[in-house]
């Protein structure tokens, strides 16, 4: 299984508009992460700065899943929403704004 870990920051006074979107994420979006294999997505939240983890089975790659998420009309209206309240970082390569995380210590009982 990979755990990812990414980055991204929220422009200035959008950390309630993007609570509450994500207090009722749109079935849409939850259904396309479920067919593109990601699993345990969490989004925690600190002042501005947001760290997204999830894992992908490793047969899985995360371009694949990508392609299956962005493959989504709903989807892609939710990103358009999302960078509204988002701010790229200099890291950030084209539409995909959130930056990766290396891992650097990981404890499995």
């Amino acid at each position: 299984m990979q755990r990812i870990g990414r980055v991204i920051r929220l422009r200035e006074g959008t950390e309630s508009e993007y609570e509450r979107y994500h207090a009722n994420v749109w079935p849409e979006i939850l259904e396309a992460i479920r067919k593109s294999g990601i699993r345990n997505h969490t989004i925690f939240r600190h002042g501005r700065w947001l760290f997204s983890y999830f894992e992908l089975p490793d047969n899985i790659s995360l371009t694949e899943a990508g392609r299956i998420i962005s493959s989504c009309d709903v989807c892609r209206k939710w990103e358009k929403l999302m960078h509204t309240l988002q701010e790229p970082l200099p890291e950030s390569s084209g539409d995909n704004w959130w930056v990766m995380m290396k891992e650097v210590f990981h404890a499995s009982n």
